[in-house]
């Protein structure tokens, strides 16, 4: 199953890799910004899938503590550079259709590659962040986490109570930053479909949907899978449970991803 999963995330992040880059009419910052979110999902995908299916073929289920420290790093990095990323898009968006005059202006190919620059530099910080301040806590409880990969809410399980504090600054800082980006892409969609709703033609209003709700749909994906896994109530909590939503929020975005945004586009079919 994992096999089957990996290699359709491969197959369908790889198309839209090559597509963008060998097309020269995918050569916009819409395309330039799902090529940076195919590299991210194949980057996510490849940190946890490949180490859970080595370790299933050869029946183990050891991880060295470097080894797990490097995933917890290139995990946080990959999925928050994603959600960085997915705010970027928004952005576009939101200049593409409300402020179409000034698109080529504000979205010219050296501001859109700063974008992405910074995308991918707040997701390495984020995830430095992150990591210095997990492994720098001491384990008191055992080194038996109850996941198919090393995350941080399983590390954290096996702290010193006493050091579990150390964390919430850590998480203050997170949920200003997701709740932040959150904002920025929900007040942007208001403004496209404020905007979008006013469009005399069908044709004009559906052309325009038709640009925003692979973007949304993706973002609601990532979103609703994090949030759940991370927010869900103690009380309904397990291992079995556990392990479906990891699987949920770290495999299937970067599986369904290429399909969200080449089942409509003509564009991408067409350079495909």
């Amino acid at each position: 199953l994992f096999l089957g999963i990996y290699l359709a995330a491969l197959l369908g992040n790889g198309l839209i890799i090559t597509a963008v880059a060998c097309d020269h009419r995918l050569h916009t910052p819409m395309y330039f910004f799902l090529l940076h979110l195919s590299l991210l999902d194949l980057g996510t995908i490849s940190t946890t899938v490949p180490k859970a299916m080595a370790n299933s073929l050869w029946n183990t289920r050891a991880i060295s503590y470097l080894g797990c420290a490097a995933q917890v790093f290139l995990f946080v990095f990959f999925i928050s550079a994603e959600y960085f990323l997915l705010t970027v898009m928004a952005y576009d968006r939101f200049i593409a259709i409300c402020r179409p005059l000034h698109y080529g202006t504000l979205m010219e190919s050296r501001a859109c590659a700063r974008m992405a620059a910074a995308a991918w530099g707040s997701g390495f910080l984020y995830a430095l962040l992150h990591t210095g301040n997990t492994f720098s806590i001491p384990l008191c409880h055992g080194n038996i986490l109850g996941q198919v990969f090393c995350e941080i809410p399983q590390i954290l399980k096996l702290s010193c109570s006493d050091s579990y504090l150390r964390e919430t600054g850590v998480i203050v800082i997170s949920l200003c930053l997701v709740l932040g980006c959150f904002i920025f892409i929900v007040v942007s969609y208001v403004q496209i479909f404020t905007v979008v709703l006013r469009i005399p033609s069908e044709q004009g209003r559906h052309k325009a949907f038709s640009m925003c709700l692979p973007h949304l749909a993706v973002v609601s994906l990532c979103v609703s899978t994090v949030m759940f896994a991370y927010v869900k109530p103690p009380s309904i909590s397990s291992t079995a449970l556990d392990l479906v939503v990891a699987v949920l929020y770290a495999v299937v975005p970067p599986t369904l991803n290429p399909l969200i945004y080449s089942m409509r586009n003509t564009e991408l079919k067409d350079a495909l």
